[in-house]
């Protein structure tokens, strides 16, 4: 590793980012060695008063955006880690809601360099650890960390955290985690603490999630038992044994997630209102999910790309199409290591029109995959912002549909298309 020269606190973040890429061998390296003896040299495994992490296979994002808009209407200094980013890295880390300049991030790549010696760490690993070492620097009162991949051997699983979070359980990372659900529910079990209360939003989930926290003595808390909830028209009930927050307004992200955030916050014993519950709700929003970047037409911008998530994409579509003659046109670009077929096979329900596009990069999928699962053979993009562009053009009707998804890569190009063509 010595022949690589790292960079100064001062370089470029895009400097240090490639630097960062060049150390280690792969990507994704799970296991927590390596990380830890870091981590706990620099004192970063309890980077705040109050630490809460979300694993899960859909919904992280939602669920840390919906604990994060409530806790800053508390008046609480928040810490937001989570990942991939959509355009810049910037993304993925939060104080208090706003992202952090470029140097800043190279400070914190600097301070984890040095503390780090000879041992080797993945892009991921060293970027969780700056993002611990940013939480210190900024002395936030509640950290909310989003679990990249798994949850037993992820990077963020180093951390001492009060709540635990399951949000969903899907097969997803086959390449990873497998294809037993039973297995993936160990895997994101293993961010439990004993001792500890941990909540489960995915309904009646594999039996090794239960058995796992029954194992270490975590207090499990489980949609549906411990706690439910109801949409009635345009609100919603949350309830908890003998707590009952009704009228709720219903927010742009899944409910389920509002739901599994709501538990969180209630189990973390920080002072929240309910007058503060309901405008964290009303106002919590999140680049790439849902996120409508024209009204007329209407486009949308979603990063599901799984069937789980590609069913409440569906839903939602249903219900905001207007008009039953309006068109929905659809821009998709996945990579090749998700469940392309059955994905795709949940959108045909309510997509018209495909312009499927090829991503670039080692686990990119091209068009000419796609096509072999959508309803008839259409012409495919050389990337996504070719077959945006394209299917713009071809909005004939003022009530149609466009939607773009399939992937956090896909959603990031077009959105760093709109941002550079406004």
């Amino acid at each position: 590793m010595s022949e690589h020269i790292s960079p100064s606190a001062t370089a470029p973040l895009s400097e240090w980012l490639s630097y960062l890429e060049s150390l280690h061998t792969s990507a994704i390296d799970l296991g927590l060695d390596r990380v830890a003896r870091v981590g706990q040299k620099g004192k970063l495994t309890k980077p705040a008063p109050k630490v809460i992490t979300v694993a899960g296979t859909n919904g992280k994002g939602s669920t840390c955006a919906i604990i994060e808009a409530i806790l800053q209407k508390a008046g609480y200094k928040t810490g937001v880690y989570s990942s991939p980013h959509l355009i810049r890295y910037n993304e993925r880390v939060r104080i208090n809601g706003k992202e952090l300049d470029d140097e800043r991030h190279s400070e914190a790549f600097a301070a984890v360099e040095s503390l780090r010696g000879d041992t080797s760490l993945s892009l991921f690993e060293f970027g969780t650890l700056s993002a611990l070492w940013l939480f210190m620097d900024n002395q936030i009162d509640v950290a909310i960390i989003e679990v990249g991949l798994g949850g037993r051997l992820d990077a963020t699983n180093i951390v001492d955290h009060d709540v635990s979070v399951i949000t969903s359980l899907a097969i997803d990372h086959v390449d990873w985690l497998g294809d037993d659900i039973e297995v993936i529910g160990f895997e994101k079990a293993g961010i439990f603490r004993s001792g500890k209360p941990a909540v489960c939003g995915q309904p009646e989930p594999p039996a090794s999630v239960a058995a796992h926290a029954d194992d270490i003595g975590a207090e499990l808390h489980q949609v549906g038992y411990q706690f439910t909830y109801e949409q009635q028209a345009n609100t919603w009930h949350w309830q908890c044994g003998a707590f009952d927050l009704r009228d709720l307004p219903v927010p742009n992200l899944p409910l389920p997630n509002a739901a599994t955030a709501l538990m969180a916050l209630g189990l973390s014993e920080l002072d929240v209102t309910d007058e503060q519950i309901v405008e964290g709700l009303r106002t919590v929003t999140l680049a790439g999910r849902m996120q409508m970047v024209s009204q007329s037409p209407l486009i949308i911008l979603d990063v599901a790309h799984n069937p789980h998530s590609a069913e409440y994409l569906a839903n939602q579509i249903s219900s905001l199409k207007q008009d039953a003659d309006a068109k929905v046109h659809a821009v998709v670009a996945m990579l090749h290591d998700k469940d392309i077929s059955a994905t795709l096979d949940v959108m045909k329900s309510v997509v018209d029109i495909w312009y499927p596009a090829s991503l670039t990069g080692p686990r990119a999928a091209d068009w000419q995959q796609l096509v072999h699962f959508l309803p008839e053979y259409v012409e495919g993009y050389a990337s996504p912002v070719e077959a945006f562009e394209a299917a713009k053009t071809a909005l004939t009707w003022k009530g149609d549909v466009l939607i773009v998804f399939g992937s956090f890569h896909t959603v990031g190009e077009i959105a760093d298309h709109l941002a550079q063509t406004e």
